[in-house]
């Protein structure tokens, strides 16, 4: 075996056995608190002066191959059992972040609500375990209108969830999602399930029609959060850079779904809109994490979704960061 084989069978295993082992050796990043369960609910961290927490709104799951549409049926099937994951469901965290600077708490992502399934919609728990109220929200910023990212904006009555809080959504997927009757025939999915896919955005985006903000991606969105341009997974999709003097954070979105099959594997998923266009921006910023060694927080990665980005002869590695206890 060369030496360029093991180097990629190393970085494999150390992303296949996440957080349980990385706890040793390497700098710590931040605390967590744990929910009723006993398991892991949020997980703080510091990017600079900002106060940083990860707040699980639970998960989501759904067929493999949605997330994988381009893989080959046996190669994506031993990919998956060499990683220790089911074969016939994948499993997806919602990790949203919540930023407190300049005296300002901003959410990064709303959560699914149970818009995509029973087990999300514990954003509001957890956020109380840290003694927070939704009312406590200033601003509510989103990456791209999918359920599993704007669910919680409503409330059960069909009310605003965060009072309080100035929402911030991408224009192109304003214009497209909710001004327009979008033709959502690209998703690898029932008839039934687009539709409703459809109907769980405008409903959950209802609320915040009068004074919702719209931006475009390239801009400083509020102070020490910039948006950068990864349209593709839909029309207006942003990244997020987090930025604290020389600390940064990037929040990829939607760029990958799991790092076993969308970073260690270039299979492309199911729900781009625009394939081509996610493709490239996915490698752009990946490069760029990569290249700056830039700490990652991933939207659907196994809680608390965190690690860096490793460029390879293939492709990418996932590292997941060290845990603090």
């Amino acid at each position: 075996m060369d030496r360029h084989s093991i180097n990629r069978r190393g970085m494999m295993l150390a992303s296949m056995t996440g957080l349980a082992i990385t706890g040793m050796g390497r700098p710590a990043l931040g605390q967590l608190a744990s929910n009723a369960t006993g398991n892991a609910a949020t997980y703080r961290l510091r990017v600079g002066d900002i106060q940083a927490t990860v707040v699980s709104d639970g998960v989501l799951s759904g067929p493999p191959g949605v997330y994988a549409g381009d893989a080959p049926e046996a190669e994506f099937r031993e990919a998956l059992t060499r990683a220790f994951l089911p074969t016939d469901t994948m499993v997806l965290n919602l990790n949203t972040l919540l930023i407190e600077t300049g005296g300002r708490r901003i959410l990064i992502e709303a959560g699914a609500a149970q818009t995509m399934g029973p087990n999300g919609g514990r954003l509001f728990a957890n956020l109380a375990a840290i003694g927070l109220r939704p009312e406590g929200i200033d601003a509510v910023v989103i990456s791209h209108t999918h359920p599993d990212h704007v669910g919680n904006l409503r409330t059960p009555e069909g009310g605003k969830a965060f009072p309080r809080a100035t929402v911030h959504v991408p224009e192109a997927d304003w214009s497209f999602f909710m001004r327009d009757d979008p033709d959502l025939s690209y998703l690898p999915v029932s008839p039934n399930f687009r539709r409703r896919f459809g109907e769980a955005i405008k409903r959950s985006l209802e609320p915040v029609v009068r004074d919702v903000v719209l931006y475009r991606a390239g801009t400083e969105i509020l102070p020490g959060l910039a948006t950068l341009p990864a349209h593709g997974h839909t029309p207006g999709m942003a990244s997020f850079l987090v930025h604290s003097g020389p600390d940064q954070l990037l929040l990829t979105a939607d760029l990958a779904y799991h790092p076993v099959v969308n970073i260690e594997r270039p299979w492309r998923p199911g729900p781009d809109r625009d394939k081509d266009a996610a493709l490239e921006a996915r490698r752009r910023i990946f490069d760029r994490a990569a290249a700056d060694r830039l700490l990652v927080l991933g939207f659907h990665y196994p809680f608390p979704g965190l690690g860096h980005m490793l460029k390879t002869d293939s492709g990418y590695a996932w590292i997941p960061a060290s845990w603090q206890f």
